[in-house]
């Protein structure tokens, strides 16, 4: 790149006015340190009120914009080393996402477009390097900073809809607490009664009979459930007083609701972040985005039917615990009880329910950061969009899985996975997990300490001695 010569586009930092430099540099500054302020006031804001969780979830944002910016130091660092990458022509010709005009230049793909869009540092170096050697270079200047631009908006977009996703599943979920209130203010000492299994709303409603057609229709009822009233007041108060039997017994007021709430804040620290596993799942999309495939279409599925698969399934636990109950039972005196089990879940995994939400959640994010990306990059009209019939059900598949999963499969995890097994840390308040952590770590020091073997007693003994139980005490 000349340092006086060439076009406006060319010149160096050694040719730049010096007020221009410190203008753009005072701008990008004040903006990065608005935005850090920002996330220090919010972080500094959810620890006053004591929301733990949700200031673990923003750390892991502040993370995943580290990992950005790692990125973009990398992309623009190595950005000439890359350019010096010189390739054959002829495997140009293979895997374009557009199909090549015959009349465009053979190198056309790799030219370097100047304007407002030269934003990384660099000029035609690489290029002039390989067509000395009558090659190509491997990315051009312009196709990096468009690989830079869409990585970050991924990120940004992965990180938005996560939120929305949990803040509509709250929403959602905030519907319930009028009926944990109601259980509060129950009367306990109502007399019990002995009632036929089927005269119970939780089994009326769930239990579908027994044969083959039964779980047919078991199975049917639990796909058209999750599309309305997934959870009834039934189903919250059943599986509530389950997760009480099982896990606290001798707490019968326990608050169940506020439980659920932090469980599910807990988790969204993981779903808000993006897992190695899932950036593999970005390079096989960008390698399959092919002429002729059309694969974001056919890829644009999957989370919907992923989706359906997951709520289908997460319906059924409930209906297969009121079809424990009514194999099991005629008549019960009392409440009704569910016991559950991990034998419900997939692979005996409750934990792996979260997995696939976080999946689906990146897939969408991705299927509309692209979309975007293109749009503003590219043009509608651009070959790499595609045909409007392909486009527009795409958008339509991804709008209209947020909001499956926001409203409905979201809601349907944060109290069905509470029928596994095992309860999460949650269960305690934040001084007893702190506790509780401090306890078993000092618990991991002293069985890592040396213990004085019987060998050993012949020594003389230091300012240490055993008492009446052999554990030595230190005086």
């Amino acid at each position: 790149m000349a340092g006086g010569g060439g076009g406006a586009s060319e010149i160096t930092l050694e040719f730049t006015p010096t007020w221009i430099v410190a203008v753009v540099c005072s701008v990008i500054v004040f903006i990065s340190l608005f935005f850090e302020r920002f996330l220090h006031y919010v972080g500094k804001t959810l620890k006053r009120k004591h929301q733990k969780p949700l200031f673990e979830a923003l750390q892991k944002v502040k993370e995943e914009l580290m990992l950005l910016g790692f990125i973009s130091l990398l992309l623009t660092v190595f950005q000439g080393p890359i350019q010096k990458i010189c390739i054959p022509e002829s495997v140009t010709h293979h895997w374009l996402p557009c199909k090549r005009e015959p009349a465009a230049a053979a190198t056309e793909h790799f030219s370097v477009a100047g304007g407002m869009r030269r934003l990384l540092a660099g000029g035609g170096e690489g290029s002039d390097h390989c067509q000395r050697k009558g090659k190509v270079p491997l990315l051009s200047l312009e196709a990096i900073h468009q690989l830079h631009i869409f990585i970050f908006v991924l990120a940004i977009t992965h990180v938005v809809l996560s939120l929305f996703t949990v803040l509509l599943g709250l929403a959602k979920i905030r519907l319930w607490r009028p009926w944990e209130n109601s259980i509060h203010k129950e009367d306990d000492n109502v007399p019990l009664m002995i009632k036929h299994v089927h005269q119970f709303e939780f089994i009326e409603k769930r239990f579908k009979g027994f044969g083959k057609a039964a779980v047919v229709l078991s199975w049917l009822h639990s796909f058209f459930k999750q599309f309305y009233g997934s959870v009834t007041k039934s189903d919250y108060t059943t599986m509530r007083l389950g997760f009480i039997m099982t896990h606290c017994r001798g707490n019968p007021k326990f608050n169940f609701y506020n439980y659920m709430v932090r469980a599910l804040e807990a988790d969204f620290k993981r779903v808000v972040g993006i897992s190695w596993y899932l950036w593999i799942v970005v390079v096989v999309f960008l390698l399959v985005n092919i002429n002729g495939w059309h694969a974001y279409f056919w890829i644009s599925f999957a989370p919907l039917v992923i989706l359906l698969v997951v709520g289908t399934k997460l319906e059924h636990i409930i209906t297969k615990l009121a079809h424990e109950v009514a194999e099991k039972h005629s008549a019960i005196e009392g409440d009704l009880i569910v016991t559950p089990s991990d034998d419900l879940f997939w692979f005996h995994r409750p934990k792996i329910v979260l997995f696939i939400i976080h999946f689906i959640l990146f897939q969408n994010a991705f299927e509309i950061a692209l979309f975007f990306w293109m749009l503003t990059t590219y043009g509608f009209d651009s070959c790499i969009v595609g045909k409007a019939r392909f486009v527009i059900p795409r958008l339509a598949i991804s709008v209209i899985s947020q909001l499956l999963c926001s409203y409905s499969t979201l809601p349907l995890y944060a109290i069905v996975t509470q029928m596994g097994s095992s309860f999460k840390k949650a269960i305690f308040d934040e001084h007893v997990q702190e506790g509780l952590v401090g306890w078993a770590q000092m618990a991991r020091k002293r069985t890592r300490k040396p213990i004085i073997s019987e060998e050993d007693d012949s020594r003389p003994k230091g300012p240490s001695s055993e008492n009446g139980n052999g554990i030595t005490e230190e005086n």
